[in-house]
């Protein structure tokens, strides 16, 4: 792994405040896809399109590495993780001369302690803001060693805790551990996914408790972005929001998902009515995300299905899996289908029709 060198002190603080200050403005995150060819070997000319695209978007980071970008990227048969990553922060750091604004970088860590750490440590070396680490691994780890786990990896790079529902690896974790994870002060913002709003309730809840103020809440609930991005989290008398999305759904249509990020940041801050139309507008995202992601199957054509979106709009090359078992399921094409034309104003085609060649060039 590279060798690189601490910040000191003041830089930490420096840079943590700064990343502080961008994750509290809220921001709208894709979750990256991994671009493949035929061969299920990595397609750079489509995975630097589609982070090309993000940033055109007006999105305001990319998350790689994480869960839509496979798992499976770090298994040594395949080899992904450093290349992937490293490919990410070069096209991050052109957009960020391009667009004339630094974009967020957040890399995925997983697998136990030694490996999180040392992804973390990689991910340092980069430049990357910091890690959304999953506790996918560590299912039958107490409530004690989770923390100790979250404090290894925080000790190397800032920590965006993350509640990945069960149904696609994550586990349960009680609203006592979010307790203590809200006192580890290098954890700066929680990507809530457990796609149950008991579950994020627990979430917010403690650290309302704990009094953190400087982390971010972003949304992960695929089933539940708009509601999510509009709705007060009062305990007593203290409220809290959620403020911006880290979402596997928005890494496809990312320029509506943007727009509509801005307008539900809007209305918040102003504490405004909701319009109807908004709350019609929440039911219809949570339609196109039952479709893409395979929700009438247990989501286990939720990568496919993204894909799928990404191939009809040129941005992907076909919809391949790592694993060749994970493909769209009977009728998943179908409901694409349905909510593509029951929605036309939530997709960005003509958009990526528009730009789709200097992306690929």
């Amino acid at each position: 792994m590279a060798q690189f060198e601490k910040p000191t002190g003041v830089e930490k603080q420096l840079l943590m405040f700064q990343l502080n200050e961008c994750l509290l403005a809220g921001q709208a995150i894709p979750a990256c896809p991994l671009a493949l060819d035929s061969s299920r070997k990595l397609d750079e000319r489509h995975q630097r399109a589609l982070l090309r695209y993000y940033a055109a978007a007006g999105a305001g980071g990319v998350a790689v590495g994480v869960h839509t970008t496979q798992f499976s990227i770090r298994d040594p048969q395949h080899g992904l993780f450093q290349p992937v990553t490293e490919l990410a922060i070069d096209e991050l750091k052109r957009a960020d001369a391009k667009h004339g604004r630094r974009h967020l970088r957040i890399g995925g860590l997983c697998g136990p302690t030694a490996q999180a750490v040392g992804e973390a440590t990689w991910l340092a070396s980069l430049g990357y803001d910091a890690g959304l680490l999953s506790l996918g691994a560590l299912k039958a780890a107490s409530e004690a060693e989770l923390i100790r786990h979250v404090r290894a990896v925080a000790d190397v790079l800032p920590v965006i805790g993350f509640y990945l529902q069960p149904a696609v690896g994550g586990r349960l974790l009680p609203v006592s551990f979010w307790r203590q994870l809200a006192q580890i002060p290098a954890v700066v913002a929680v990507k809530i996914a457990p796609f149950n709003r008991y579950q994020t309730l627990d979430v917010i809840r403690a650290f309302a408790e704990v009094g953190r103020d400087d982390v971010a809440l972003y949304t992960g609930n695929d089933d539940a972005i708009v509601m999510d991005l509009l709705t007060p989290y009062r305990f007593g008398h203290v409220e809290k929001r959620i403020v911006g999305g880290l979402l596997g759904h928005w890494s496809v249509w990312t320029r509506q998902a943007v727009d509509l990020h801005q307008r539900c940041r809007a209305l918040s801050r102003a504490e405004e009515a909701i319009p109807q139309e908004l709350l019609r507008l929440a039911i219809e995202v949570t339609d196109c995300n039952a479709a893409f992601f395979d929700a009438a199957n247990a989501f286990s054509g939720c990568i496919a299905g993204l894909h799928e979106v990404l191939r009809r709009q040129g941005l992907l090359d076909g919809i391949w899996c790592l694993d060749e078992q994970e493909a769209l399921s009977p009728g998943q094409r179908e409901e694409i289908d349905r909510v593509y034309a029951a929605y036309p104003h939530l997709n960005d085609d003509a958009f990526v029709a528009e730009h789709l060649d200097a992306w690929l060039s």
